[in-house]
This record gives structure tokens, sequence and C-alpha cells, in this order.
């Protein structure tokens, strides 16, 4: 006989009776329900259903675990193989400008600091991307993997992004600006530039702000999204025009010649041969005053050069036209030396009349009236 039997057949047992309640009938409460110890039988049921509840579910925990870890693994992999892509397009693309620096117009034309600063930014800019995109995706990915409802967290994602983007519209236009111009080019490392705002050497171009250094040494940070127009004067060639005003009356023909024999002497000689980058060309009358008249001398020159080409031209016409005894326009006549002139000689000869006892004076006297 079980034991489960024997207990309720030999009833209550007085001494181990429950205590009587506190509470008496006076008061209308109840007694206080006093509490039971599950049965073995009761324990073994509940670690039997809980045993089967796992061994039901064990399976879905297991795939989703190895689909959590997947996804994870193949993040990770596919955002290292686009890194190093990216690192690798970057490096060929250095390489390419290295070995264009080899010739001697590739020398002139490619700046490898400006090209080395533009390739770090857009390398910098799609590894950005490029792991954002591909970490965001694995962990939406991964929530769907727990069954959660990912439509409320899209929809909170949207307007947090809207929100932000109104309040940080200033940072996400620079950033904006800043990346287009990385990748057109519009200006690099050592360039001169008018920004509008500021015009100086580029120093550093950055995705929010652009760093210019101004005529007299200042630094100009402008922010990207204020640049409105810009005019880059180190892209392709540039254009030294110098204007010789020499007087009305001189041969132009004679002054033609002379400038001509100029400018084929300088595109022959180092280190402005290099610089030239076509031949100085006299396009003759730019103007004709009633005082001077204005021919215009222009070159075509590699990019930031055409100052010093116009100081170089200014210098070498200005010797040849003095050699050629051809005047400019504003160069002072040289005083020619006379023989010095008697002080006396513009003066006037003594009067007859200015002695008083003279002939003249006394012949033209009056005539004293006689006396009584």
């Amino acid at each position: 006989m079980s034991l489960s039997v024997v207990l309720p057949a030999a009833g209550p047992d007085p001494s181990t009776s429950p205590a009587p309640s506190l509470m008496t009938p006076a008061t209308g409460g109840s007694p206080a329900p006093t509490p039971t110890m599950p049965s073995l039988q009761e324990a073994q049921q509940r670690a039997s259903e809980a045993a089967g509840w796992f061994q039901e579910n064990w399976a879905n925990w297991l795939a989703v675990g190895l689909r959590i870890v997947l996804i994870v693994a193949i993040a990770l992999v596919l955002r290292m193989l686009v890194r190093r892509a990216i690192t690798r397009l970057i490096d060929r693309m250095n390489r390419n400008t290295s070995a264009s620096e080899g010739s001697t117009l590739g020398g002139l034309l490619v700046n490898a600091e400006r090209r080395r600063q533009r390739s770090q930014a857009i390398g910098s800019v799609l590894r950005s991307v490029a792991s954002f995109v591909i970490l965001g995706t694995a962990f939406l990915m991964v929530l769907g993997a727990f069954q959660i409802n990912l439509a409320p967290l899209l929809a909170s994602a949207g307007v947090a992004g809207v929100a932000i983007g109104f309040g940080a519209r200033n940072l996400v236009t620079d950033f904006l600006s800043g990346v287009f111009m990385i990748l057109e080019d519009q200006y690099g490392v050592g360039d001169t530039v008018d920004a509008g705002v500021a015009t100086g050497e580029v120093i550093e171009v950055g995705l929010r702000v652009t760093k210019l250094r101004g005529d007299n040494g200042e630094i100009w940070y402008v922010r990207n999204g204020e640049i409105k127009r810009i005019g880059n004067a180190s892209q392709g060639w540039a254009t030294a025009g110098v204007n010789v005003n020499v007087r009305p009356e001189e041969d132009l023909d004679r002054v033609r010649s002379v400038l001509t024999e100029v400018a084929e002497r300088i595109a022959k000689e180092e280190p402005w041969s290099e610089i030239l980058w076509g031949p100085v060309e006299v396009l003759g009358l730019d103007d004709v005053l009633l005082d001077s008249m204005v021919i215009r001398v222009t070159a075509r020159t590699m990019p930031g050069k055409a100052v010093n080409v116009e100081r170089e031209l200014r210098w070498r016409m200005k010797r040849a036209l003095d050699a050629a005894g051809i005047r400019m326009i504003g160069v002072p006549e040289q005083a020619v030396e006379e023989p010095a002139v008697d002080p006396t000689a513009g003066m006037a000869a003594p009067s007859a009349f200015a002695s008083s006892s003279s002939p003249q004076s006394v012949a033209a006297s009056p005539i004293p009236p006689k006396t009584l």
C-alpha cells in the first residue's frame, strides 16, 4: 500500500493540527490559507513537461542561433572584402598618378599631394558608406531572426532621421557639398581659387571645411555648403597678358618687330620654355588714344605661372624698347643741356629821361610861368 493512501486513511493527527487562527469570528475575518508543498508526482510531472517543451523548441533555438552567427560572419567577411577592394582601388589610382609624373607633361599637369588627398578622402567616404550599409543590413536581419516586428523600428528611424536632418541641415549640406567637390575634382591642394567669400591658395580640402591661405598669409576656413560658385585659376592653363603703351608718333611696324624679337628669345630660354605652353603673341593695337597707343601681348602658360611670365615680359620689353630708342608713355623726357644765357640780355636799355640833368629831360621839362 502506498504512502499516499495510508496517510489519508489514518486521519489527521490532533497533535499536528494547525494552530487556530488569531482572527476570531467576531471580527468577521477568515483564517489565512496554509502553503502546501508540491508532491513528488507533481514535481515529476512539471519536470517532464519542461523537458518536453525544451525538446520541442531546442531545434528552433539552434536554427536561430546558427542563422544569427551566419549573418554576422557573412557581414564581417563582406565588409572586410569591400574595404580591401576600395583600398586596392585607391592604391591603383595613386600608382597611376606616380607613373604619369614620370613624363614632362604629366609632371606639369598632376599635383601629387592634391591627388593623394583626393584619393584618401574618396576612399574614406566609400569605406564608411560600405560599412554602414553592410552592418546596418546585418543588424536588421538579426532582429528579424528574433521574430521582432521591424515596421515600428523603421518608422521611428525614419522620423528620427527627418528630425536630425532638419536640426543639422547645415552640417548635412556641408558634407554633401564636400563629397561632390572631391568626386568632381573641382579644386585641390595647391590650387588658387576664388570661392566668393575668400580668395587664396587651397591648403586642405575636407568634407566639411576648405582651408585657404590668403595673399597676406591669413588662413580662411570656408564651409563647403557656403560656396555657391568657385573660380579655379590653377586648372588647365593660364593666360599672361601685358599692355605696352607707346607714343602715338612711334612706328608701329618697328615696335612690332622689337616685341616679336623679345617673344622669340624668351620662348627659347630656360626655364621659360617649359613654363610657356604656347608662343608669345603680339596681338596688335588694343586701344588708340590721343596721347598713347596700347599694344597687347599675350602668352599661354602653366597654371599659376602667369604673373611670373608677365613680370619677365615687362622687364625684357622695356629694355628692348629703350635700346631701340622707342619711348613708352610715362617715361620722362631727358633734359637737353643749353648754354648759359646772359641775365641782362632780356633787359631794356636805360632811358635818357631817367636823368633829370640830361638834355632830353631838360627839353621835356615844362616851361615855368613868368613872374610879374
